[in-house]
C-alpha cells in the first residue's frame, strides 16, 4: 500500500476516495483503448499517484501526447517529475474542455479516468460527464472504473445510468479480482454530444 496514498485519502477522503491505488491489472484493463501506433491526445483525470499513467505511457512508447489533470497538488508535484513525458495540469477535471483548447486541441483520442465518482453528488458527476463528453473525439473511447462491492449503491447506480445516456456504447469488463478492492471497468464509445457537435454549440 502507499503510504503517500493513504496520507492523501486521510487528509481529504472525498477526492481521494481510495485507500490504495489501483493494481498493475486493473491499470493495463483501463488503458487498453490507448492505441499502440499513430499519435494519440490521451488524457487522465484524477491520476493519483501514478498507477493508469505508468500504463498509459508504456502503451504511448514515446508517441502522442499525454495529458494529466490532477486536481490535489501533492500527486501532481511528484507524478510531473516521475512522468516527464507527462502534462500534467493542477485543475478541476471540469474544465477538461478548456484545457484542452489552450494546448490548442479539440478533442482527445482517449481519456482514462482515475476519479472517485461514488464520491461525486449528482450535480458533480453529470458536471464530470459533459466535460468528457464535450472534449472526446466522435470515434474516441473513454474508460472508468467502479469498485465491486459498491456496484448497487446509488452512486454507482447513477454513474451507470449517465454513461448509458451519454454514450451510445457501454461495456463493462469482467471483475479483476487481484486488484484489491476487485474493480471492474467501463469501456464507453460514441459519445451522443462528441466535441465537433459540441464545438458547434458551442460557437
Amino acid at each position: 500500500m502507499s503510504v503517500s496514498f493513504l496520507r492523501e485519502f486521510l487528509r481529504d477522503p472525498l477526492t481521494v476516495a481510495a485507500v490504495a491505488p489501483s493494481g498493475a491489472r486493473l491499470a493495463d484493463l483501463v488503458t487498453a483503448p490507448v492505441p499502440r501506433d499513430g499519435d494519440p491526445l490521451v488524457v487522465e483525470l484524477g491520476p493519483g499517484t501514478g498507477a493508469f499513467t505508468a500504463a498509459v505511457q508504456s502503451r504511448l512508447a514515446g508517441r502522442g501526447r499525454h495529458l494529466a489533470i490532477e486536481i490535489n497538488e501533492r500527486f501532481a508535484g511528484p507524478l510531473a517529475a516521475r512522468f516527464p513525458r507527462v502534462d500534467v495540469a493542477v485543475a478541476d477535471a471540469r474544465r477538461l474542455p478548456d484545457l484542452l483548447a489552450h494546448g490548442g486541441h479539440r478533442q482527445a483520442d482517449v481519456i482514462v479516468s482515475g476519479l472517485p465518482w461514488a464520491a461525486f453528488g449528482a450535480s458533480t458527476q453529470d458536471d464530470l460527464l459533459a466535460a468528457v463528453t464535450g472534449a472526446l473525439a466522435p470515434d474516441g473511447a473513454f474508460t472508468t472504473f467502479a469498485y465491486t462491492f459498491s456496484r448497487w449503491a446509488p452512486p454507482a447506480l447513477r454513474l451507470r445510468q449517465s454513461l448509458s445516456a451519454r454514450f451510445e456504447e457501454v461495456v463493462t469488463s469482467r471483475t479483476v479480482w487481484a486488484n484489491m478492492p476487485p474493480a471492474f471497468v467501463y469501456f464507453c464509445r460514441r459519445p451522443r454530444i462528441p466535441a465537433r457537435l459540441h464545438d458547434l454549440v458551442a460557437a
